[in-house]
């Protein structure tokens, strides 16, 4: 506890993740810290776990935090020009901030698609699931008017296609 009050890796108002639990540091006593997750859990941690786990604070020296969004794309899709449509929705987005810039890439490619990955960056933790909503939809909408097919896994094809074929009905049984 000591070594959290005078070292000050976390304050209260941190928004930290550690082991794979994410919240805002409202408390810190002498031997542990209270952690109020997004659904407003709290975990009492033993500080221990702050000085020898492995500690992510979102927000320790800047609130400035980066999103992802991954789409698919055919693999007929001119890549560039979604790249340039990606990198223009990000842009257009008043919660995007304009330094660091956006960008997009293409990441890999998959078994039905092309993966293209979008980085953003915003001012605050706060604007992060609204922002990421607004993006994704975005993203849908001008993708299809744009032409640009974002495919599904086949498998639900491939499972509609099972149904649909079902299996021949056993000998003897009535038929109507």
């Amino acid at each position: 506890g000591l070594i959290i009050l005078f070292e000050r890796p976390i304050r209260p108002g941190d928004v930290v993740t550690i082991d794979n639990i994410t919240g805002t540091v409202t408390r810190i006593q002498i031997r542990a810290t209270t952690l109020r997750t997004g659904d407003y859990t709290e975990y009492i941690v033993p500080n221990r776990e702050f000085i020898t786990g492995k500690l992510l604070n979102w927000t320790h020296s800047d609130t400035v935090n980066r999103i992802t969004i991954e789409v698919g794309v055919g693999p007929d899709t001119d890549i560039p020009a979604a790249l340039a449509l990606l990198k223009s929705i990000a842009e257009s987005h008043p919660n995007v901030l304009r330094e660091p810039a956006p960008s997009a890439a293409c990441e890999s490619f998959l078994e039905n698609s092309i993966r293209l990955v979008l980085r953003a960056y915003l001012a605050s933790l706060d604007q992060r699931f609204p922002t990421r909503t607004d993006l994704n939809i975005a993203v849908a909408r001008e993708f299809h008017a744009a032409g640009i097919e974002i495919p599904y896994p086949r498998r639900d094809a491939a499972l509609a296609a099972m149904k649909a074929s079902a299996a021949p009905e056993p000998p003897g049984a009535k038929q109507s």
